[in-house]
């Protein structure tokens, strides 16, 4: 276990995943979920090199230097579970990574160098994602996310209806249909979800459908509140084009906020990897490098 402390906060951090496992304020309050397994065991999971699903897991690969290459990848992808190294420590930030190996390259068939760079500054923790594409000839193709769950209700005595997200802009938006047992979406198969609003009160039936995803979100922070104290969460997310929302429907008692850079394969999209909506390339030998803050208040 790794800890990054300061007036503010005490923050810590797993191997395993290169995940944050704790988030605690100067009054102890633990803002962080803490993996229960009776709702969910994860925590803050890293996703790459996908976001969300692909349709039977199944990706085609059709690199132009070689054969079509076709290999599995779970949901939110390979690392979620691998153990990280931690490669530099400061006072205020850990550096933890990760390369490919024979085992990823049997279904991602590219060298990677994937770290992950935490900052404590005053109230804001940073995540830094920075790509290394190990190939000597050929792009990198990826998706990379962050699924931190955070508790809600955060105080005793509060229910999950006494809380609410307040976006940074009023937004007018719609979603796509997403279908829970696959975890596909329907792009084009979309209702209505914010209308001229800034604030979405919670409730668990939000969540009856699965995750909500939103792809249309013109705001680029997004707080978490109360209506019964000051204390607040924001996730701040400008390097990233979607925020997925999920809690699960068993009466959960979390809300995770996750800043995707893609999606969940839609029913309209072929399994060929490279042609998935919003990829991104590494050239060879470069880094590429996204980062979202969460900000406690």
């Amino acid at each position: 276990m790794f800890e990054l402390k300061n007036e503010n906060l005490t923050v810590q951090f797993s191997e395993l995943g290169g995940q944050i496992i704790s988030i605690k304020d100067k009054d102890g309050i633990e803002y962080l979920w803490q993996g229960d397994p009776t709702y969910w065991s994860g925590q803050a999971p890293v996703l790459f090199p996908i976001c969300g699903s692909l349709r039977n897991d199944w990706a085609i690969y059709e690199p132009a230097e070689r054969p079509t290459f076709t290999g599995t990848i779970p949901r939110h992808g390979l690392v979620r579970k691998m153990i990280f190294k931690n490669v530099n420590s400061t006072e205020n930030s850990l550096e933890f990574s990760i390369s490919s190996n024979e085992e990823t390259v049997k279904n991602y068939p590219f060298e990677f160098e994937l770290s992950i760079n935490y900052s404590l500054l005053g109230n804001t923790i940073r995540t830094e994602y920075r790509v290394k594409n190990l190939e000597g000839h050929r792009k990198l193709p990826y998706f990379i996310g962050g699924h931190p769950g955070f508790n809600c209700p955060l105080l005793d005595g509060e229910s999950y209806e006494d809380y609410y997200l307040e976006f940074e802009k009023v937004e007018s938006c719609t979603v796509p249909r997403s279908f829970p047992e696959t975890g596909l979406l329907d792009l084009r198969d979309r209702r209505p979800f914010l209308e001229n609003q800034k604030t979405l009160d919670l409730s668990y039936k939000l969540f009856e459908h699965d995750a909500i995803t939103l792809d249309q979100l013109a705001s680029r922070k997004v707080t978490l509140k109360s209506k019964n104290h000051q204390k607040k969460l924001s996730i701040a997310f400008d390097d990233f084009p979607y925020l997925v929302i999920w809690s699960t429907t068993n009466q959960s008692p979390f809300i995770a906020l996750e800043p995707w850079s893609g999606l969940s394969t839609s029913l309209e999209e072929s399994d060929i990897f490279n042609a998935k909506r919003n990829i991104r390339y590494v050239a060879p030998k470069e880094v590429d490098t996204k980062y979202f803050d969460i900000i406690i208040e």
